[in-house]
């Protein structure tokens, strides 16, 4: 169930983004929508409980999408995305560095970094949509 859940967040906020959201908010959301799909079928290659090498270039390329996204849109959503991919990043490397960390905490936090990356992206979105709405520029 939990499942089913975070793919209707995700599914959401990416429509939400792609609709209303400026050009930093539909990039980085049609990024991070097509990321999520690809690592989804990405996860089954591999052990769960070793490094998934296909996941962790995937999350490197996105860190590295958020990072272009940082230095050239006018925005600060893209700052927050960044830290918390950067944040997932540093989670695959503890693994491939054999620093123990418990499987359940990898996982809890790439979950978390990716809520809250869509997070950025919701408000980011909202308030795009919103200045364009107060000058005029959005009408529905």
């Amino acid at each position: 169930m939990a499942a089913y859940v975070g793919a209707g967040f995700m599914v959401m906020v990416g429509l939400f983004a792609l609709l209303k959201g400026g050009e930093p908010e539909r990039i980085g959301a049609g990024a991070y929508m097509i990321g999520w799909f690809a690592s989804l079928l990405l996860q089954t290659s591999g052990s769960p409980f070793g490094v998934q090498w296909g996941v962790f270039v995937l999350d490197v390329v996105m860190l590295i999408i958020f990072s272009a996204m940082v230095w050239k849109a006018p925005r600060s959503w893209p700052v927050w995305a960044c830290a918390l991919q950067l944040l997932t990043v540093t989670s695959h490397i503890m693994v491939m560095m054999k620093l123990s960390p418990p499987i359940s905490a990898f996982y809890t936090v790439v979950n978390m970094a990716g809520y809250g990356i869509m997070l950025a992206i919701a408000v980011g979105t909202f308030w795009a949509w919103q200045e364009r709405r107060a000058i005029g520029a959005d009408i529905d």
